[in-house]
């Protein structure tokens, strides 16, 4: 194994887990996602995959610092909704966050393992919808629900390549 190939691996599997992890508390989990998939997006960057999984991966990146972002521009704002003097409207600019996060889980170019962690995740995401209330409820239900159908998808999608590819 040469010396890319290694180090796409190792950083493949940090930012895999990094996402995973970060993923429990959402909010302070930011600053463990951010790294995790910007080392995903190298990882997979350095394995010289399909330009469609790079993209994907660096889409991702780009999501989650856009929807980081926002988020803490809102929060040294005094967040949103409440006495804040927001609409609660505002926090849909934090969107990107979590829509990358979802994709970066279980898009092009994720390696199995991760996908199984995606449906934990998801699982743990349907579970705050019971613990948040109002919007984020929803939110959190619908990132969950759509993480898990993702990831189900990816495991569905490579385990049909890999019985066509034995099969031809």
């Amino acid at each position: 194994m040469n010396a890319r190939n290694l180090w796409s691996k190792i950083l493949t599997v940090a930012g895999g887990i990094g996402m995973a992890v970060g993923a429990v508390d959402p909010l302070e989990g930011s600053l463990l996602i951010l790294p995790g998939s910007g080392l995903l997006a190298l990882g997979v960057w350095l394995s010289q995959a399909e330009r469609r999984a790079i993209a994907c991966k660096v889409w991702a990146f780009i999501l989650i610092v856009a929807g980081m972002g926002a988020m803490c521009g809102l929060g040294m704002a005094g967040g949103c909704g409440g006495s804040s003097g927001r609409s609660i409207w505002w926090g849909l600019l934090v969107l990107p966050y979590l829509i990358g996060w979802s994709m970066a889980m279980w898009g092009p170019g994720s390696p199995r393992w991760l996908a199984v962690l995606g449906i934990g995740v998801g699982v743990w995401f349907l579970n705050l919808t019971f613990i948040a209330k109002g919007g984020v409820s929803i939110v959190c239900g619908t990132v969950g629900a759509l993480t898990i159908a993702g990831s189900i998808y990816r495991l569905w999608a490579g385990r049909r390549v890999k019985t066509m590819t034995v099969v031809a």
